[in-house]
């Protein structure tokens, strides 16, 4: 049986600037890639209480939530507070998010709890069970809190409570506003390192703001030198008699700005300095009924921000009105048809949301605050007011629910609808829940959880891998802003609001495991058209995951629609890191290696790193060049070279070939450190020129660790290197622990059991070694590093419900963000690698040409191009169905074969072939 899966694509036209898009679109603006996620409108999204959210309209950043929050009668209730520990817990979630639920514990551990779950019922309607359990010998009397809130996009990530105030503009009729993010180009007469990788995914000149309209335009230093230019294109299908141009800006400086029009009108104007955002009056004349330029070129050095422009009439400029958006986040309530729902409706929404609970002691209370004490229980048994006035932040609608009685050894079910629509459509809903089987809503949505079919040895896993995909799937957050629209995005945890580049690469290669879709998607968030700016979305640690993404999914797909349609992205994001990129300074350095310092001060993830903390803090960044970096290019060079032997692109593959000899003549020249039998940064004297190996104390080689280790990724090392390294990684007390790879040498000076990363176990780079020991024959090894952290997951997550960060060597503990998914997520990986019948798994020399499976996945047919195996061996990872003993050929030839436990199975070659064909039979 062979899949193949469909790379899709969604294509939009970015709108016009006017937030209540009525106004014509003016600009011809190219079609974008969607970075948004296909999921729907209901889902887990908040950035505040945790349960479940409504996306009125994806363009708005707006976001409605329904929070519940189960506590003890006459007690504190603690608020789930999704940036907090808080009681609650991930629990399941289907990878379509047509169903997820929440544990909240009330009593730890699991004596007095509320399982909450979220179902679809249609595309307008969730259902909402909450089944308390009281497995304790004493009655409770428990409360349930439905608080509903609207919330309003931020002005940046990290703090969705700062709201954007933005301005909207009305206009007279014929008339038009041009956003300034809307041109056709811009540039900076002196291109700064950041010109083809705007951060977080902005645009070139990009800046957000209070008080603009729609929130963005352009600045970060537009107009600073002379010879700043900005091209709009524009198509007007009327006739304007007597226009005029009304341009809306602010100075960054006291001083005048000089620029030059072009195009539907030609002249220089002054700029009055302006610390608020005034118009300027350019008069143009007639305007015929056809399409026009306008090129906007700084002629002085006064930095600026443009907010846009608007063309109209020049006698109807008193109708231009701009304000301040008004936002009313206290809902007006309107009865349900039952005396246990009610209609909800906020101003700047059109849509309606209804709420209905099967309990009848219902009481609703308004707090007008933006963080909920946690007392607040209290104060509402213990007071009589309905209304809670602290501060004018926030509101919350509570929908309160009192009292709920549970016996000794007990559960008791309430269950409910959220909904949306008009409001005649709402309160029919509402009137006809009282007829729907909740119980089958809830099975039937519970259909979509993903379903393991797992060797014997798997299942004591199962429980820790729920945990973890409930927790990778449900960690999605919107609004995210970014390439001037709002999205719906996986976030490594609730705290990080915002794109990731490598933690998300990890999400995508985690997702992949239960979903390609989503695995996909997640890709597609991260790449850019080749026409588009930047050479793929940027935030944090430009460590290129997203390659590693592409290769998993391909050896799953095998999809050449996927391979089309991502490679060009691909080798955007590639030429930048290599430095092919005029803008980019990745590879300034002489002795050719690559540094990334410029785009962020982290190399490898890692924090704390010491030899990463000894080059910023002695300011070496612009000298010094980690060996990691550069190896990692090497191996995604090898990457898009297999790429481009599926898609015959011949001049590329001469470019890859001469690209990673380059590179790996430059690591072997420079770095590599036989007294330690690791890789160096590598110091350069003055700028450019190589010299030596960045010493700790000037005696030692400061990158004894998963850095230093890290060339035998890019599977470039001779047998010497190899030896070596393997060895450090091999060896308890130096690379090895009981927990895993230790992120620094456990010998080294400078091993620090007190870090974060250093004396730490994490899992992102346990993956990347765990693939190159594939690459290298040592299955065993590859073994006891993925089992190794199944079971440090396993205890861990069992113990506390919670998916950790990262894992101490000393207390065997885990530690870090309690609800983490994006560099934890290989656990996904290893387990279905050795554990999930139907996976085929190899290193990253392995380009999957074919595979299928028969029906009951008791054989096995593969074919496949191996890279870079000159007389070296290799392993191949297949797990089958366990009711059968296997017999594995190689191009025919019976090879030996490997049990783990049974159904996963090993099979390493260890013949010169650069083709194969792998047959696995039962027997």
């Amino acid at each position: 049986m062979r899949y193949f899966y469909s790379i899709w694509i969604v294509i939009f036209l970015l709108g016009c600037s006017n937030p209540s898009k009525k106004q014509a679109v003016l600009t011809q603006n190219n079609q974008q890639l969607s970075h948004d996620l296909s999921f729907p409108a209901w889902g887990p999204y908040t950035k505040k209480y945790i349960g479940v959210s409504h996306i009125p309209d994806i363009d708005k950043g707006i976001r409605v939530d329904f929070s519940f929050f189960p506590g003890f009668k006459n007690k504190k209730t603690k608020a789930p507070n999704v940036f907090t520990k808080s009681g609650f817990h991930p629990w399941e979630a289907s990878p379509n998010l047509e169903y997820f639920s929440f544990r909240h514990e009330l009593k730890w551990k699991d004596r007095v709890y509320a399982d909450i779950s979220y179902s679809k019922i249609d595309s307008f309607s969730r259902s909402v069970r909450i089944e308390f359990m009281n497995q304790t010998n004493s009655q409770d009397s428990l409360v349930l809190h439905l608080l509903s809130s609207i919330h309003f996009p931020p002005i940046k990530p990290h703090n969705p409570e700062k709201k954007l105030n933005y301005a909207t503009i009305s206009l007279p009729e014929n008339a038009f506003w041009i956003d300034a993010l809307d041109y056709q180009y811009l540039n900076f007469a002196k291109e700064g390192h950041r010109n083809d990788l705007v951060y977080d995914g902005m645009l070139r000149a990009e800046v957000r703001d209070h008080e603009l309209i729609n929130g963005s335009a352009i600045g970060r230093g537009f107009g600073k030198n002379i010879g700043d230019q900005v091209v709009y294109k524009l198509q007007f299908p009327n006739q304007i008699k007597n226009g005029a141009l009304f341009l809306r800006y602010k100075t960054e400086k006291q001083q005048k700005a000089k620029l030059k029009l072009k195009g539907i009108v030609t002249k220089i104007i002054e700029l009055d300095p302006s610390e608020n955002y005034s118009l300027k009056k350019i008069e143009i004349g007639a305007i015929n009924a056809e399409e026009y330029t306008l090129s906007i070129e700084s002629k002085s050095k006064t930095p600026l921000v443009i907010d846009g422009f608007a063309i109209l009439t020049e006698g109807d400029f008193n109708l231009l009105k701009i304000e301040q958006i008004k936002r009313n986040n206290v809902p007006d309530i309107i009865k349900g048809p039952t005396s246990n729902s009610i209609i909800l409706k906020y101003d700047n929404i059109e849509t309606y949301y209804g709420v209905r609970l099967n309990h009848n002691d219902l009481e609703v209370r308004d707090w007008t605050i933006e963080n909920l004490p946690e007392e607040y229980n209290i104060e509402l048994i213990d007071s009589k007011k309905s209304k809670f006035y602290i501060d004018e932040k926030a509101h919350f609608t509570d929908l309160h629910l009192n009292p709920i009685i549970i016996d000794p050894n007990s559960s008791k079910v309430i269950n409910g609808i959220v909904c949306t629509g008009t409001k005649e459509e709402v309160y029919n809903r509402l009137n006809k829940s009282t007829q729907l089987n909740y119980d089958d809503i809830y099975t039937n949505a519970r259909q979509s959880l993903t379903n393991y079919y797992t060797v014997p040895g798997g299942a004591k896993y199962e429980f820790s891998q729920r945990l973890m995909e409930a927790t990778t799937i449900s960690n999605v957050v919107y609004p995210v802003y970014t390439q001037n629209q709002y999205i719906r995005h996986h976030a490594p945890g609730r705290k990080w609001d915002c794109l990731y580049t490598w933690d998300s690469g990890f999400i995508g290669l985690g997702l992949s495991q239960i979903s390609t879709e989503r695995g996909i998607e997640n890709l597609n968030a991260y790449l850019n058209e080749p026409e588009e700016q930047s050479a793929f979305i940027h935030h944090g640690t430009p460590l290129p995951v997203q390659f590693y993404l592409f290769l998993e999914l391909w050896n799953k797909t095998q999809s050449n629609e996927l391979v089309e349609n991502v490679y060009p992205k691909l080798k955007k994001y590639y030429n930048f890191l290599i430095g092919k990129v005029e803008s980019s300074t990745t590879s300034s350095l002489d002795s050719g290696l690559i540094r990334t310092w410029d785009y962020f001060y982290n190399s490898g993830g890692w924090d704390d790193y010491p030899a990463q903390k000894f080059v910023h803090k002695n300011k070496l960044t612009k000298t010094v060049a980690p060996a990691i970096s550069t190896a990692h290019v090497i191996r995604i060079a090898k990457i898009m070279q297999m790429a481009a032997h599926q898609l015959n692109l011949k001049e590329d593959l001469l470019i890859y070939e001469k690209d990673i000899e380059q590179l790996a003549n430059a690591l072997h020249k420079y770095a590599w450190d036989e007294e330690t039998g690791y890789y160096g940064y590598v110091n350069h004297k003055g700028f450019g020129q190589s010299n030596s190996i960045l010493k700790y104390n000037d005696s030692i080689n400061f990158n004894m660790g998963l850095g230093g280790a890290s060339p035998i990724i890019a599977g470039i090392c001779d047998d010497n290197q190899t030896y070596k390294i393997v060895s450090h990684l091999k060896t308890k007390g130096e690379i090895w622990s009981d927990m895993g790879l230790s992120t620094i040498d456990q010998t080294a000076p400078y091993y620090n059991k007190k870090g974060y990363w250093n004396g730490h176990v994490w899992m992102p780079h346990q993956w990347f070694f765990w693939k190159s020991m594939l690459d290298l024959g040592e299955d065993d090894f590859a073994h006891q590093i993925a089992i190794t952290a199944l079971d440090v997951w396993k205890r861990e997550t069992e113990k506390s419900y919670n998916c950790y960060e990262y894992f101490s060597i000393e207390t065997k503990k885990g530690k870090g963000w309690h609800q983490f998914s994006g560099l934890s997520s290989p656990v996904m990986s290893w387990f279905n690698a050795y554990y999930q019948v139907g996976n085929i798994t190899t290193g990253y020399d392995i380009w999957i040409k074919e595979k299928s499976f028969n029906d009951d996945f008791s054989e096995l047919e593969a074919s496949m191009k191996i890279y870079n195996h000159k007389n070296k061996p290799f392993s191949i990872i297949v797990c089958l169905n366990p009711d059968y003993n296997y017999k594995a050929y190689w191009n025919d030839k019976e090879v030996e074969l490997k049990e783990f436990n049974k159904g996963s199975l090993s099979i390493t070659i260890k013949n010169n072939t650069v083709f194969g064909n792998l047959k696995i039979l039962k027997i």
